[in-house]
């Protein structure tokens, strides 16, 4: 069983910059892709960001490239999200998710793919 805490969201104004964190309770950490994805009220959850397990692959939703990056510290277990630029658009509750298998580039984005879930951390942009 893997267990998945996100933190560091918060409130912030158009413009400023946030940074999420994803703390994994596994041994195999360093096996595992790892995205992050996001849910605003009333919409289906996104992709927004993924890493392969060795960080040497990353991929991002087009709405967040460019301003946003992900990276991972296997030896700390952590994936984290830096944003920067948010706008009000990007307010969402954030959810780190791990997987243990990915076949395609392409299954990165897809919710299916992941195995586990955090509990999601709430992002807010005001305008």
């Amino acid at each position: 069983q893997v267990q998945l805490i996100e933190s560091g969201g918060g409130m912030v104004q158009a413009g400023g910059s946030l940074k999420l964190s994803c703390a994994a309770s596994v041994r195999t950490f360093s096996s595992y892709a790892m995205g992050w994805f996001r849910q605003a009220p009333g919409k289906e959850r996104e992709f927004v960001a993924a890493i392969g397990p060795s960080a040497g692959s990353t991929y991002y939703a087009d709405s967040v490239k460019g301003r946003f990056s992900i990276s991972r510290d296997n030896a700390k277990k952590t994936v984290f999200l830096e944003m920067n630029g948010l706008k009000p658009e990007d307010t969402a509750l954030y959810y780190c998710a791990a997987a243990g298998r990915i076949y395609y580039r392409s299954d990165y984005r897809s919710v299916p793919s992941y195995d586990y879930w955090g509990q999601g951390t709430q992002v807010t942009v005001s305008s």
